[in-house]
């Protein structure tokens, strides 16, 4: 199907050679679910990752008879999951087991005081009133709110393309009237007086990368989203869900090769031709998504094409999301009092997320989310044992801290908090361990600055002002998850995959533009 020359190789698996051939890179949930998709269209796919199993930031680590998640572990949108099944003649239910989580969390303060956050109105209504009964109200208006900038900002236009100005202008009125240019945490003070319900209500952008006191107010529709929808667990944790797209994938035929990296996307004029590995091998391609980091995408695997938006100095402008730092931890035995997803907030709310994103300064002190997934999963760790993973949220590495010293001190901080809150005796039960900080976002993940989530989803990089999903600099290069439109987060990517496989042509049209290009 593509005239350059292919450098295959011998041994290298790859799909029907009639079919249009499909490049992509990443095999993260946003490029599975990209390929599912165009597999099932006729598509020739061939899915391209460096890591030994897909995933992505969904990936799992399995070490001494326990599994961890290494990344998203709630799922608020089950139906994009049973759509995406149905549109590659499958059913989700068939695969994957997905289990309701009821509360769906339960957050610690400082002081002891807890919260359980549920999608019951009166249940909710009933925990607002412990902390400020005169903010019943207050909670009841911000739902409301809540639900009317989800029926605009995620019903009618998270699966649409903002590559178009016109389109973008058209929807100007409808985006001002929802006042995006608020930050989640000025809609959510408006409606409750109780600092500590303001942060209940407004912690929800830290899961995809914002701070709540600049990110959009768009973001404001997680919570109409979980109550409507509930929050759920995948049996067999979310990389069950990764296995069974990638499963999609192979069913129509196409090919994931893991364990390789793109060097290269290889272009021709305003076309991209096919990819170069590593390895030098290329792969021809008549149209390439990239999964990848938009700011790896751009800076460096078309780092020889000539750029008109996404250049090398605009990529340094860009405000980038937090990093990450996450221990993944097994113990010899149970801790029945903790539940499935717990929120331990710390001390400082504005000004811990102050020195993360402002400062770039690693603080003494911090707020964590901890996953205790065999609470629900007994396949998780072996028996007797519980499965962890706790998450805090830290600058990037453009703050220039060395991980190489600070990670075990940092966690040695976590496990002697958690070993006085949650975890009694908590070091004497460890007995397998591992962690991940920005500097394996950076070199595993192949994230900008270990940014765990892309660009930092503030009003002027959402939507146009995102990378397009549709490039800007090649006309059948496509972009897809977490750094793309509309975002990151599992219902964010799914999305994106839905806007690229809207983009791209059908698989007969895109033979016939083959051969009109390169008729005598």
């Amino acid at each position: 199907m593509n005239m350059i020359t292919p450098h295959l190789r011998p041994d290298a698996q790859a799909p029907d050679p009639s079919r249009p051939q499909a490049i992509i890179i990443g095999a993260g949930v946003g490029g599975l679910s990209t390929g599912a998709l165009l597999a099932a269209r006729g598509y020739g796919v061939t899915i391209i990752d460096p890591l030994d199993a897909p995933g992505g930031r969904a990936y799992a680590h399995r070490q001494d008879g326990f599994i961890f998640d290494a990344g998203p572990t709630i799922i608020t949108a089950p139906w994009m999951f049973e759509d995406l099944w149905r549109d590659c003649g499958g059913q989700l239910s068939e695969d994957v087991a997905l289990r309701p989580c009821n509360p769906f969390y339960k957050i610690r303060f400082d002081d002891g005081a807890w919260f359980n956050y549920s999608g019951d109105p009166a249940a909710m209504a009933a925990e607002v009133a412990r902390f400020n009964p005169a903010d019943v109200a207050g909670y009841q208006s911000f739902m409301a709110e809540s639900r009317r900038i989800y029926e605009v900002a995620f019903e009618q236009l998270a699966d649409k393309p903002f590559h178009s100005l016109g389109f973008t202008a058209r929807t100007l009125a409808s985006l001002a009237r929802l006042g995006g240019y608020r930050s989640v945490y000025a809609v959510v003070s408006r409606h409750f007086r109780d600092e500590r319900l303001r942060t209940i209500f407004s912690f929800h952008p830290l899961l995809i990368g914002g701070n709540p006191f600049s990110a959009t107010s768009f973001y404001c529709l997680i919570a109409h989203l979980e109550s409507r929808y509930g929050v759920h667990y995948a049996m067999g944790g979310t990389n069950a869900l990764v296995q069974g797209i990638a499963n999609l994938v192979r069913r129509h035929g196409g090919v994931i090769r893991l364990g390789e990296t793109v060097d290269t996307i290889l272009t021709a004029g305003r076309r991209a031709t096919g990819v170069r590995l590593v390895s030098g091998e290329i792969v021809p391609a008549d149209i390439v998504i990239s999964n990848a980091d938009p700011a790896t995408t751009y800076g460096k695997l078309l780092r020889h094409h000539p750029r008109r938006r996404w250049t090398d100095a605009k990529i340094a402008r860009g405000d980038y999301s937090m990093g990450l730092f996450v221990w993944y931890f097994g113990t010899n035995r149970r801790y029945e009092d903790v539940y499935h997803h717990t929120m331990l907030f710390g001390p400082r709310y504005r000004g811990l997320l102050d020195d993360i994103f402002r400062h770039q300064h690693l603080a003494d002190d911090f707020s964590l989310y901890l996953h205790r997934p065999s609470a629900v999963d007994p396949t998780l760790a072996p028996a007797g044992g519980d499965a962890f993973y706790v998450l805090s949220p830290v600058p990037h590495l453009g703050s220039g801290t060395d991980w190489q010293a600070m990670a075990e001190p940092y966690r040695q901080r976590i496990a002697a908090y958690l070993s006085r809150t949650l975890l009694p005796d908590l070091e004497r039960h460890i007995v397998t361990s591992r962690l991940a900080t920005p500097l394996d976002f950076r070199d595993r993940l192949l994230s900008w600055q270990g940014a765990a989530f892309a660009l930092e989803p503030k009003l002027l990089q959402s939507a146009w002002f995102r990378p397009h999903n549709r490039s800007e600099e090649l006309d059948n290069l496509f972009l897809c998850g977490a750094g793309t439109h509309p975002g990151a987060g599992l219902p964010g990517v799914l999305s994106s995959a839905r806007i690229v496989n809207g983009l791209v042509p059908d698989a007969a049209a895109c033979i016939r533009q083959h051969r009109e290009r390169h008729q005598p």
